[in-house]
């Protein structure tokens, strides 16, 4: 190895100590040298939070007013949004239902013609592409 090579690497070497030697050593730490700090704590952001959901909670209430509906509170918002999520999800159970009823007819078929059954992922797909891979 010539010699320029070795001093580049013995300096790399030196200056990769030093700055690791200056962290361990050198006391506090770097946002403290930095004097760096948080520009808010977290019972500001909590007492932000309440304030944004409080108006939120005025302005639905505006809208309700304008139109001529009675306003709502925060829990009966709560308990609607509950409501409307668990049709949701009622209509999603019905959905995976209805998958698997047409997945069993279709399949019910292919044995019958001596066809490998399908898959409820390759039935989805299927479904999704527009084509169900040959006739039934």
């Amino acid at each position: 190895m010539d010699s320029f090579a070795l001093i580049v690497i013995v300096v790399i070497v030196l200056l990769v100590t030093a700055v690791v030697l200056i962290g361990i050593l050198f006391p506090g730490s770097g946002a403290d040298q930095l004097d760096w700090r948080q520009t808010r704590s977290a019972e500001l952001e909590f007492t932000n939070e309440i304030d944004d959901l409080e108006q939120m909670e005025a302005a639905v209430n505006a809208k309700r007013r304008a139109r001529g509906a009675a306003e709502i509170s925060h829990v009966e918002l709560k308990a609607e949004i509950d409501r409307e999520l668990a049709g949701i999800h009622e209509d999603q159970e019905l959905e995976q239902e209805d998958l698997a009823q047409l997945l069993e007819a279709r399949n019910s078929r292919r044995r019958k013609r001596g066809e490998p059954e399908q898959t409820l992922e390759e039935f989805e797909r299927s479904l999704l592409a527009g084509s169900d891979g040959g006739p039934q």
